[in-house]
């Protein structure tokens, strides 16, 4: 997911980036001209994922830095800001006021990576796909407004929706609108593996071993026709089971950049190393942790309990201990940087109380100790994960109040155990779709949201929502979200945790380092290339 970045009209200087380290001599990593990225992401065919690489499946920041590399939308988000800019598309705009229409017209002499001509009718089908598949845990909620694709002609598409949309043209840049093959790929059903055939910047090639990508090759695509300059030709991806073995290839000059995910201690060391050939970077990030609850099960069904949990939870000792200052401490959904911002949570609950979550619980009938089970995935948010929800435990535990025990699952069994509603307080995390303040709000809340939450709320789904799609002028539809920042601060379906900011460590002579993740933290590997 995700899901995954700055303020809106002060994007551009957000994401210039803090040198921790200098750069000098080294040695060049990786054969001939590839620039090797290394990361801890998993991509791996599963039952409930036969497809990983399919746009109407992938809906995670890693399977998406790859669709983003290899499909073309119609719209991509730019180098820095938040303004979508055409690719595939050569120019669209809303038809009508209410933002109810959206027509795009596409460059000429568009093909596909296998030489198929790409034409409006594929991105009809993309879309129709998408919807048709409707995947249970893929990114299809951003597509579920559009009432209608029509292609008056081979070069024009033009979608209705069924409500004004403002954020449409985001939704457009994301790979849930990518553009398949309508002769590659089926309808009504996905694929198996890792096949790709888009019209992205770059061709892919994977190597694998029992079901599972152990590498990634992206070769630059003589056919691609669209606004991405690639400062390189090829780019390969390297895989390690932890960051610690990946930290190592970096310093070994086996890899040329680790993004995902760089431990709280491994950028400690690397703001202070003296080792001249690795630098880090830092910048602004809108990664957001929280909690999600099952409002459905009996333990944490009642809210004076999720009320509890919040009154009790201390994000600055979270962040200060477990996350070294990496990240910084949350209290609304979304996050510091984005328009409608406000701390609502502790506005709310102040700081940690036990005596106020005692009141709480006494209030709604509700005896202590209350048992309850946190649930974490191991193997996706990073190593530091485990160690922050045992702080969680003791932190509920030392207030004698409930009776916590914490549980790690592997991804691959968590994710779709989570939508199943088996777990009653489990942990997520997001990366934005793209850097609007809709897009923390609208996937958690409403009949289709993300989650598969059976929490729902009227106001915020059937008033603030749409209302602040009919604003075009993003900063004025900051008010509805703070409403709905609030109600979700008093019935706690969600509890934020914290904040994360960008990290990148990079060899010395890799230029474009700066620019390799944009507004919504996507890698953007074609920024890549090599210094003198």
């Amino acid at each position: 997911m995700n899901r995954k970045t700055l303020v809106l009209p002060t994007v551009a200087g957000l994401l210039a980036p803090l040198l921790a380290a200098c750069g000098g001599s080294g040695a060049t990593a990786g054969k001939g001209n590839a620039i090797v990225i290394g990361t801890t992401d998993r991509f791996e065919e599963t039952t409930d994922a036969p497809a990983p690489f399919d746009p109407a499946v992938a809906y995670d920041i890693g399977a998406w830095n790859v669709l983003h590399s290899t499909f073309q939308t119609l719209l991509r988000l730019p180098r820095s800001g938040t303004a979508p800019v055409a690719d595939a598309a050569e120019k669209c705009t809303f038809g009508d006021r209410r933002n109810e229409q959206f027509r795009c017209t596409l460059r000429k002499g568009l093909k596909f990576s296998n030489g198929h001509a790409l034409t409006a009718e594929d991105v009809k089908f993309s879309i129709e796909r998408a919807l048709a598949i409707n995947f249970e845990n893929g990114p299809v909620s951003l597509l579920s407004n559009i009432d209608k694709v029509e292609t008056p002609s081979e070069l024009e598409v033009v979608f209705h929706l069924k409500s004004p949309d403002a954020t449409f043209p985001q939704k457009l840049t994301t790979p849930a609108a990518a553009i398949l093959d309508s002769e590659s790929y089926d309808k009504s059903k996905l694929g198996n593996g890792f096949k790709v055939v888009g019209s992205g910047p770059y061709t892919l090639k994977t190597e694998e071993k029992d079901g599972r990508v152990t590498k990634a090759t992206f070769t630059k695509n003589s056919e691609y026709q669209g606004s991405v300059k690639l400062q390189n030709d090829k780019v390969e991806m390297r895989f390690f089971d932890d960051s610690t073995s990946m930290e190592k290839a970096l310093k070994n000059g086996d890899i040329d950049i680790m993004n995902r995910a760089l431990l709280p201690e491994q950028i400690a060391r690397l703001r202070s190393t003296m080792d001249q050939s690795v630098r880090l970077l830092e910048s602004p990030g809108q990664e957001i942790s929280y909690l999600a609850f099952n409002t459905e099960d009996s333990t944490v069904k009642n809210k004076a309990v999720r009320q509890a949990v919040a009154q009790l939870v201390d994000r600055q000792a979270l962040t200060r201990d477990d996350y070294n200052r990496t990240s910084e401490p949350l209290y609304s959904l979304v996050p510091s940087g984005i328009t409608g911002h406000q701390n609502s949570f502790s506005n709310k609950y102040g700081d940690p109380s036990t005596d106020k979550a005692r009141a709480i619980l006494r209030g709604a009938g509700i005896t202590a100790p209350v048992p309850l089970t946190l649930t974490y995935t191991t193997d996706h948010y990073g190593e530091t994960t485990g160690k922050a929800f045992q702080t969680l435990q003791k932190q509920l535990n030392a207030s004698g109040l409930f009776n916590a025990k914490v549980q790690g699952v592997k991804w691959s069994d968590f994710r779709p155990e989570a939508a199943k509603g088996k777990y009653a307080v489990y942990g997520m995390g997001w990366f934005p779709d793209f850097p609007d303040p809709d897009n923390f709000v609208a996937p958690f809340i409403g009949k289709d949201n993300f989650l598969r939450s059976p929490y729902r709320n009227a106001k915020i789904s059937n008033e603030l929502i749409p209302d602040s799609r009919e604003s075009s002028q993003r900063d004025s539809a900051a008010k509805y979200f703070q409403q709905a920042e609030d109600i979700i601060a008093d019935e706690v379906p969600l509890l934020p945790l914290w904040q994360g900011k960008q990290y990148v460590a990079v060899r010395d002579k890799v230029t474009g380092a700066e620019w390799a993740l944009n507004s919504a933290s996507e890698l953007q590997p074609w920024e890549l290339g090599r210094g003198v």
